[in-house]
């Protein structure tokens, strides 16, 4: 979810990066003197807690068993910064084992090598009859959570079904990565040279996981994504610290986005009401946009143009469509290429388009979630699928 629109075209994640949300998609040595978990303080704990594998070389300590010097610094400024146990942000990295696997993921496929977007390729892969069927399934057996999130944060029960089957088919495609062995190895050892962006921003989200561990907050084994992306709807440690809730939209308690469904629900439902979702507005706006409208495409990640604009330049509404709450909010063309025919698919987002793109920079990812969560409401059948706000 960190990546901008036209380099990152596949799902969850965040990275949701949550970047997303996204988000996103989009893997996880027990440490010494860490605070118990929530078996016994009732705080947040995310997913299984299993130690990982011990073959993998430490990424965090030399030779002479003394800690990098650049973990070492990281170490003691995050401490401060932080006010937390020196002692304890040093055991917990300490046990961080490299892990080549996520190295090699985190690598470009194929230098060089062109890789022609498709909308339609892309699409085929989340919205397909397997994830749709258990989107039902999963909208069937979390309704009341659903009907929750909807009423609670104006995000209606299929986006966030949406969200949670692109992310992780419904749970069955978390990540089984060492999330701290994951962040550590993209931190101190990101695998493409000269990226010094890339690797404070995992600096980061490795503090904050590390954080939320000696807070009693997440368990230190946690598993997750190989971008080091955690439960359900595949948050990573920032959006965990600023947008999970439990079940009933509570940010304190026990909070698991892996085993917990209402948790992650609500969370997705949260992230969204605070990423500019607008309560009773489309995804996308019932517009009929003029024969070429690529010149109306900004590529940019928020709405900013009028209804009164588009109509200007030939976009019509469509047929038995009318002008509803979405008029009055700003919108924006979105654009679905098909670069190796030249070709793109047009629609017109609304605000709530572009926030899910907050959640995963791609436009391919948030109408990916939207043709999915309307395919999951059709499935499900008007009474459970209620008003579909």
């Amino acid at each position: 979810m960190f990546m901008l629109r036209r380099l990152l075209q596949i799902g969850g994640l965040v990275v949701p990066f949550m970047l997303a949300g996204c988000a996103s998609s989009p893997p996880r040595t027990p440490v010494p003197n860490l605070p118990p978990t929530a078996s016994s303080s009732g705080a947040i704990r995310i997913g299984p807690s299993e130690p990982g594998p011990s073959d993998e070389p430490s990424s965090t300590i030399l030779p002479d068993g003394r800690l990098r010097p650049g973990v070492d610094a990281f170490a003691r400024d995050l401490a401060a910064r932080r006010s937390l146990p020196l002692d304890q942000v040093l055991a917990s990295l300490s046990g961080a084992r490299y892990s080549a696997t996520v190295a090699r993921l985190s690598m470009p496929s194929m230098p060089g090598h062109k890789v022609w977007r498709s909308w339609l390729t892309y699409r085929s892969r989340f919205v397909e009859p397997t994830r749709i069927r258990w989107g039902a399934q999963f909208w069937r057996d979390n309704a009341a959570a659903l009907n929750q999130a909807q009423l609670r944060y104006g995000v209606p029960a299929k986006i966030i079904a949406g969200i949670i089957g692109v992310e992780t088919l419904y749970g069955r495609n978390m990540g089984d990565f060492r999330v701290i062995d994951a962040l550590s190895t993209l931190a101190f050892d990101y695998p493409v040279p000269g990226k010094p962006d890339r690797e404070a921003m995992f600096r980061s989200q490795l503090g904050d996981f590390i954080t939320l561990a000696l807070q009693g907050r997440l368990d230190i084994d946690t598993r997750g994504s190989y971008a080091g992306a955690i439960g359900m709807p595949q948050f990573m440690p920032r959006s965990i610290m600023q947008y999970a809730v439990d079940g009933s939209g509570n940010t304190g308690g026990h909070i698991d986005l892996a085993d917990d469904p209402a948790a992650a629900i609500m969370s997705v439902g949260n992230y969204l009401a605070q990423h500019g979702w607008v309560r009773g507005v489309p995804v996308f706006a019932p517009v009929r946009l003029p024969a070429d409208p690529s010149a109306l495409v900004t590529g940019g990640l928020a709405p900013t143009m009028t209804w009164d604009q588009l109509q200007a330049d030939g976009a019509r509404l469509a047929p038995g469509a009318h002008a509803g709450a979405w008029s009055r909010q700003p919108l924006g063309i979105v654009d679905l290429d098909e670069e190796a025919r030249g070709t793109a698919q047009y629609r017109t987002g609304t605000p709530n388009f572009f926030a899910i793109t907050h959640y995963n920079h791609s436009y391919f990812y948030a109408t990916a979630v939207s043709d999915l969560a309307d395919a999951v409401a059709q499935q499900v059948g008007p009474v459970l699928a209620g008003t579909g706000l």
